[in-house]
C-alpha cells in the first residue's frame, strides 16, 4: 500500500543567503513526525491553486505561524500582534473549503487557531491581558486534561498529556460545528475538534517539539491512519 500524502503549507521569509528574494520554508520537526508517522509530506507554497492539489491529498497537517490577521475575525491587530505572511491564510482557507468531509486535517498552534476563525470563530489576540501571565509563551511544558471518549483523546492515547507550549494568542469565541475538549488550569483553550467532520483536530501546543513523548508519537500515528483510511476509500470508489 502507498504511503498517504500529507499536505503541509508553507510559509513565507527572507533567503538568510540572499537578502534580495524571499524562501518558502516549513520547521524540520513538522516533516519529521510525518515520515516518522508513515506518510509522506508534500510542501505545498501558498499562493498555489488548491483546488488542483486536493485529488492528490491523502491529509492536510496545518502548522504553527505567525498570528492570523485579525481582519479575518472582524477586529483590530492588537499592538503586540505579528501578522503571517500574506496569503498563508488564503491558501489554506481554499484547500479547507476545497477538501472533502471524510479527509482528515490535523491543525497544530496557528492550525488550530485557523480552524477555529475559519469556522467563524475568533481568538484573543494577546493571553497575558486576560490570563495575566505570559506562561503559555516560550516553550513553557505544561499539562492538561483532555475529555474523555472524544476524538483527541483517542489520538493521543491518554487523558493526561503534555506538551510545549509556544503561543500568544488562542481560542476566543468558539467555531461553528468545533468542540472544546481540552483547557489548561488558566482557562485557554487547549484542544478542539469538529463535530461535523470526519477528524478535523486542533492541539494548541507542540507536538512536533517533542517527538519522544508517547502521546506525541501517538497522535501522528492516529493521524495517517486516518489518512490511509481516507486514501483507501478514495481508491475504492475511484473518484469523489
Amino acid at each position: 500500500m502507498k504511503k498517504p500524502l500529507i499536505a503541509i503549507v508553507t510559509t513565507k521569509g527572507p533567503d538568510p543567503g540572499a537578502e534580495e528574494r524571499d524562501i518558502f520554508y516549513v520547521g524540520k520537526p513538522y516533516v519529521d513526525c510525518i515520515i516518522a508517522a508513515g506518510g509522506v509530506p508534500i510542501l505545498i507554497p501558498h499562493g498555489a491553486d488548491m483546488k488542483d492539489l486536493i485529488d492528490l491529498l491523502d491529509g492536510w497537517m496545518i502548522i504553527g505561524g505567525r498570528d492570523i490577521d485579525p481582519a479575518h475575525y472582524g477586529q483590530e491587530l492588537h499592538p503586540l500582534g505579528e501578522t503571517e505572511v500574506m496569503g498563508r491564510f488564503e491558501s489554506e482557507k481554499e484547500l479547507y473549503e476545497s477538501a472533502p468531509e471524510s479527509m482528515p486535517i490535523l491543525g497544530i498552534c496557528y492550525g488550530c487557531q485557523f480552524l477555529n476563525v475559519v469556522k467563524g470563530g475568533d481568538l484573543i489576540q494577546h493571553l497575558p491581558d486576560v490570563a495575566g501571565t505570559g506562561l503559555h509563551n516560550g516553550g513553557t511544558l505544561q499539562y492538561y486534561e483532555v475529555e474523555s471518549g472524544t476524538k483527541v483523546a483517542g489520538a493521543l492515547g491518554a487523558d493526561k498529556v503534555s506538551g510545549k507550549s509556544y503561543h500568544h494568542q488562542a481560542i476566543g469565541k468558539i467555531g461553528n460545528g468545533l468542540k472544546v475538549v481540552a483547557k489548561s488550569e488558566d482557562g485557554t483553550v487547549e484542544a478542539v475538534e469538529d463535530v461535523e467532520r470526519r477528524w478535523v483536530l486542533g492541539v494548541q501546543w507542540h507536538p512536533e517539539r517533542t517527538p519522544d513523548d508517547p502521546a506525541s508519537q501517538s497522535l501522528f500515528r492516529e493521524f495517517i491512519l486516518q489518512a490511509s483510511q481516507y486514501q483507501k476509500e478514495k481508491e475504492s470508489c475511484g473518484t469523489w
